[in-house]
């Protein structure tokens, strides 16, 4: 974390804040797991969770904003085991769907549980910082992992999103139910739902439309933080949070862009932006945009990289 600096303002000149780690690794694990929501996007549903035959104990367990089981593990310094435990709890988390829905559905309520996504478990590891080595060995594994460096100054924390994987496209890892080749309650649930994914509405889409989701699309990636994830109903864009979400209206020829940014700080326009609270919008933040046009696509630029720089 050599690279991150802090500064303190008084009276025109700064005076370099003095970064260092948490005393006790189970002060890190209070502080996230108490603001996981704010912190890594994740609802919080469990702390030093037993594996049973397993023989571990995981730090914290969660369910991301899109439904996918979060292994969440911390290191106070550098991250020496931290990834490779994680990793080997991947196999409790398959043995153990039924249990992981039912712990879901009694923190978080049953729909919530019966929308549990089993195709995208993710891990979270949280550590003062990560070694070359390790970023280099988790290209190789096929995985959803986040490698996010923390620092405290003073009544400070900072987190730095170090590298993001994600499963190679077609490779994502499938759980499996314990009857062999059977899906879970939740997956057959989502099929017999039926409906295009948002891929085959991008694909049947009018050339017009495809282009402006490629010139979206640059705008959201362009800060080279942004991982994007093709899900089924949406498109999600996120750093260590999601920061915006898009689904596709071939019909109307229309992006419809879900943001992180708070309603009230916007000046609406009919057509254009929409406050989504309380509305049951599928997909990321408070705000819809709806773009239509390379207008309409300028328009947004200001709003998204807000809800991209607060992500």
């Amino acid at each position: 974390m050599s690279d991150l600096k802090a500064f303190r303002v008084d009276g025109g000149r700064v005076v370099e804040m003095a970064g260092s780690s948490v005393a006790l690794e189970r002060e890190l694990q209070s502080l996230v797991e108490a603001n996981m929501e704010a912190m890594l996007g994740v609802r919080f549903l469990a702390s030093e969770y037993e594996t049973g035959r397993h023989r571990g104990r995981i730090d914290s367990l969660g369910l991301d904003e899109t439904g996918a089981p979060v292994i969440v593990e911390y290191k106070r310094t550098r991250d020496k085991e931290v990834v490779t435990q994680a990793l080997s709890y991947l196999a409790w988390l398959n043995d153990s769907q039924s249990e992981f829905e039912g712990l879901v559905r009694e923190q978080l309520g049953a729909e919530a549980a019966g929308s549990v996504d089993w195709s995208r478990p993710r891990i979270v590891c949280v550590a003062g910082d990560f070694t070359p080595h390790t970023v280099v060995a988790l290209e190789m594994i096929r995985h959803r992992i986040d490698l996010v460096a923390y620092r405290m100054f003073e009544d400070v924390v900072t987190l730095r999103l170090v590298a993001s994987f994600t499963a190679p496209s077609g490779a994502s890892v499938v759980f499996r139910s314990r009857t062999a080749g059977a899906a879970s309650p939740t997956q057959e649930a989502r099929a017999s739902g039926g409906g295009k994914t948002v891929q085959e509405y991008l694909d049947g889409a009018p050339q017009g439309l495809k282009d402006l989701f490629a010139d979206l699309d640059a705008v959201l990636m362009e800060s080279g933080s942004v991982q994007r994830e093709t899900l089924q109903h949406y498109v999600a864009y996120r750093r260590i949070k999601n920061v915006a979400s898009v689904k596709v209206q071939p019909r109307k020829r229309t992006l419809v862009v879900g943001l992180k940014l708070d309603p009230d700080s916007v000046e609406l326009v009919e057509g254009f932006t929409r406050d989504v609270r309380g509305i049951g919008f599928l997909g990321t933040g408070d705000l819809e945009v709806r773009i239509r046009s390379r207008a309409d696509l300028e328009r947004a630029g200001e709003l998204i990289r807000r809800s991209v720089e607060a992500g």
